[in-house]
């Protein structure tokens, strides 16, 4: 068989192919006529076809290059998700992280737990020896809240309204970056067997539990929580959720079943990346809370009263949202 009569006598087909992929590159799949959708799926399939002989025969090299290029570019075309990022955006919403969070509910209990045990720790040994205190924060997190600050230096931090306006929106842009950074640290980490996913878990309770012993030492307790709680719900919330996926990633390795592993971190990974996005947006609505909405009321029991209604909200999205379509 040779190149050239095998190509004349497919070429025509093939430009026709390219034609339309231009035009739905370009302008969208609306803009061709029914004939030309009709004719798409018959022509990507011709070229696939084509394709499929050229590499068998080892024809010309430039003339497979062709086809490889547009037979993917066809290939987005005909089989790509038609819909709008838009709605994609609000099917996460609505259905797909809400459904993926209730899916992974023991991983999250393990997650959580290794978070709260952290936090036992760190604020029974701090209590018991207020010296333990800095081996468990570090000191460029402390930022001068130690055991040896007064009572009135420590309840004023509680209280700094910082600054108004462009720089608290940076404030909490910065936030979120911080915190989105941790959180995908823990969700990657989870190729390690877990361990140092478990171990970020465990260390960010520890300070958790530290700062509640020092405070409430203080007799600072309750308004240290309402300072913390507004946005803390979401933000453990969201590491929680981006541990939980890093655990998923390592049961993947360590327990794949009667599959490869390869294959089980292949059928966990959609949950692990839908966790991971939907942790992420809620770390951009914790950065919003904590630079903003923190800085600006000082009032504790209004910081508790939001505090408790982010709780229920949090509670009602994901544990109800998404039923009633996936019924």
């Amino acid at each position: 068989m040779k190149s050239v009569e095998f190509r004349r006598e497919r070429e025509a087909g093939w430009h026709d192919l390219e034609r339309l992929v231009r035009i739905g590159e370009a302008e969208g799949l609306a803009s061709l006529s029914p004939g030309d959708l009709e004719r798409l799926p018959a022509l990507y399939r011709a070229a696939l076809s084509a394709l499929s002989v050229t590499r068998a025969f080892a024809l010309d090299a430039n003339l497979r290059d062709y086809l490889e290029s547009l037979s993917a570019r066809a290939y987005f075309l005909v089989y790509a998700n038609k819909s709008s990022v838009w709605v994609l955006f609000v099917d996460f919403l609505r259905r797909d992280f809400p459904c993926t969070f209730r899916r992974s509910a023991r991983l999250l209990l393990v997650a959580a737990a290794l978070l709260l045990l952290g936090a036992l720790c760190g604020f029974t040994l701090t209590w018991q020896n207020p010296e333990s205190y800095y081996a468990f924060v570090p000191e460029g997190l402390a930022q001068g809240r130690t055991p040896a600050a007064t009572t009135e230096a420590l309840r004023k931090v509680l209280y700094d309204r910082g600054a108004d306006g462009d720089i608290l929106l940076a404030f909490a842009m910065a936030l979120f970056t911080h915190n989105a950074q941790v959180g995908l640290l823990a969700a990657g980490l989870g190729f390690v067997a877990g361990l140092p996913t478990a171990l970020l878990l465990f260390t960010n309770g520890t300070i958790l539990g530290a700062f509640g012993a020092l405070y409430d030492q203080r007799g600072l307790g309750p308004e240290l929580w309402a300072w913390i709680l507004p946005h803390g719900i979401t933000e453990l919330l969201s590491l929680v959720v981006c541990g939980a996926a890093g655990l998923g990633v390592a049961a993947s390795l360590l327990f794949p079943g009667r599959v490869t592993r390869l294959d089980s971190l292949k059928q966990r990974g959609r949950d692990v990346a839908c966790l991971v996005v939907g942790a992420v947006g809620m770390d951009l609505v914790a950065g919003l809370i904590e630079g903003i909405f923190r800085q600006s009321v000082q009032d504790p029991t209004v910081r508790l009263t939001f505090a408790a209604s982010s709780a229920v909200a949090w509670v009602l999205y994901l544990g109800l949202a998404g039923r009633e379509q996936r019924a």
